[in-house]
């Protein structure tokens, strides 16, 4: 059983970071899907809409649970929102394009080019949160 722990303690950041990466891509994704195919928004606008919605679940998740911010004060606090959103209007930069590309230019379902999206996105928003925005 220490084993277990003591792997766990080493690699608690990154398992954290899997578990509620895995959560805030579920949400990304069932939001698209809502918008998308029940709504009928079109798929750009349902990738935002999804997007905004996963980057408050990651925010308060990342700086609370993950990543452990030890930053209290409200300065300290919006530079790292500010720090986060701005990493994450990136990656929607980055999943944008790949969604034209895997949509309009291959003719591919949008729900599976939505997940192809989310693994290239998750790999850069780890990056970010990691070493530029939780950095300690």
């Amino acid at each position: 059983m220490s084993i277990c722990k003591d792997l766990y303690r080493k690699y608690k950041e990154l398992i954290l970071y899997l578990i509620f990466g895995v959560l805030a891509t579920v949400i990304n994704i069932v939001a698209f899907w809502i918008c998308n195919d029940i709504c009928h928004v079109e798929y750009k606008l349902s990738n935002v809409i999804a997007w905004t919605l996963s980057v408050i679940f990651a925010f308060m998740t990342n700086k609370l649970l993950v990543f452990e911010s030890k930053n209290k004060s409200k300065e300290e606090t919006t530079k790292e929102a500010v720090a986060f959103v701005g990493a994450r209007l990136f990656s929607l930069v980055v999943d944008m394009i790949l969604m034209v590309i895997m949509i309009d230019t291959i003719k591919m379902n949008s729900l599976v080019a939505k997940i192809i999206s989310n693994v290239v996105v998750v790999i850069i928003n780890y990056i970010f949160s990691k070493f530029l925005i939780f950095r300690k």
